[in-house]
């Protein structure tokens, strides 16, 4: 356990990992409050999750996962605590969201509303900053550096 530990907050103490790992957490935090809380223009979690599991035939767990990574982890990756889990958990949701929605569109966003939906160039963007935090951790300026050098 003290490995797993050491692991996830071991970070290379690079200011540069901390603007990714910010940058990440403050671009999915608008989708996650949305969902959760109903901000930003979002319907909360009642209709979030009615929509995920009835029109979209997600699974409830699924469902659920999705809202608490985006909220959570989005929070999670702003503080930089423990940002390599939320990294993995949204690279794979996002992997997830390609596969089910987006590959079928091609690459390129909807830029213009002509298409029946969005291409997958975003999700990648979001994939390849969470592979970067799973690599390297949160950065110099990170509550896993803090932890990480206390012990």
């Amino acid at each position: 356990m003290k490995n797993l530990v050491k692991t996830l907050l071991t970070t290379n103490p690079s200011i540069g990992f901390s603007i990714a790992r910010s940058t990440l957490g403050l671009v999915v935090f608008p989708h996650g409050a949305q969902k959760l809380l109903g901000l930003f223009g979002g319907y909360g979690y009642s209709s979030t999750m009615d929509f995920f599991t009835t029109q979209m035939g997600l699974s409830g767990i699924i469902a659920f996962s999705i809202i608490m990574i985006e909220f959570f982890g989005s929070i999670s990756l702003i503080l930089g605590f423990i940002s390599r889990f939320w990294a993995l958990s949204l690279a794979g949701m996002f992997m997830g969201i390609i596969y089910t929605t987006q590959l079928e569109h091609g690459f390129f966003m909807n830029w213009f509303g002509d298409k029946a939906g969005e291409g997958y160039e975003y999700s990648l963007l979001i994939i390849g900053l969470a592979l970067t935090i799973i690599v390297n951790g949160s950065g110099k300026w990170s509550i896993d550096n803090l932890i990480y050098k206390k012990q």
